[in-house]
Parts: structure tokens; C-alpha cells; sequence
């Protein structure tokens, strides 16, 4: 999709993970079309592993083909932003059609993986660990 089309989304959508932040739109219309970030999914994901994570949702529930579905993505690592992108997926199939909820949320597509690092405190290493203790 070039900058002059004015295409409407019909279906869009927020997924997060850990500190990525993905916006999905699904154009009902489409031939399964994958956009993200301006490049086509294998380029801006390499990785075998990340482009089956994202699919997920949609061969479950059987649309993949169905849409064109462009993914604009931001903060965290590859990862974060592949199950960002699924969770947002998710979210949009949901508006497309509340029936695939059942089969969604048995998946645990539809949550909201809230795991996120834990803060640096003052006085210690890392997050936990402290400093090594020297009596003597």
C-alpha cells in the first residue's frame, strides 16, 4: 500500500507486550497482504519463530488470506513486538467477528501478558541482587 491510497481500515486494534506497543488494521477486502513498519513481514521479521507467533491468531480461527492487515510497531526487542502484533491480531479479529472469542481466549491470545523487568533499586546490582557482603 503506497502513501497516495486512502484505504479505510475496518478493523483496528492495540497489542502489548513488555514495552512494545503494536496499532493493527485489518482491511476486510484484502488477499492475507502483511505490512509492518513500511516492509513486508519476512524482512522486518526474520525469524521463522516471530512470523508463526504472529499467524497464530489468524490460523486458528481460520481468516489467514482473508485480510490485508498493515502493523505500525514501537519499543522493546523483536520478540516483544512479535506477540505485541499477535495480541493486537487478536483484538481486531474480535471486532471482525465476537464469535471468535471463545476460540481466542482458550488460546490466551486475548490477555495481556503484563509481565514486565522489574526496576534497578538504589543501593543494589540489579533489580534483586545485591552487593556481595564483606564482614572483614
Amino acid at each position: 500500500m503506497t502513501q497516495t491510497e486512502a484505504r479505510v481500515p475496518n478493523f483496528s486494534a492495540t497489542g502489548k507486550r513488555k514495552r512494545a506497543v503494536a496499532r493493527v488494521y485489518l482491511y476486510n477486502e484484502g488477499k492475507g497482504d502483511f505490512q509492518i513498519n513500511t516492509s513486508t513481514l519476512e524482512t522486518y521479521f526474520p525469524r521463522a519463530t516471530a512470523r508463526m507467533i504472529i499467524k497464530q491468531p489468524l490460523i486458528i480461527t481460520k481468516t489467514e488470506g482473508k485480510f490485508d492487515i498493515y502493523v505500525n510497531v514501537c519499543g522493546g526487542g523483536k520478540s516483544g513486538q512479535a506477540e505485541a502484533v499477535r495480541h493486537g491480531i487478536s483484538r481486531a479479529l474480535l471486532k471482525f467477528n465476537p464469535e471468535l472469542r471463545k476460540t481466542l481466549k482458550s488460546e490466551g491470545f486475548l490477555t495481556r501478558d503484563a509481565r514486565e523487568v522489574e526496576r534497578k533499586k538504589s543501593g543494589m546490582s540489579g533489580a534483586r541482587k545485591r552487593y556481595q557482603y564483606s564482614k572483614r
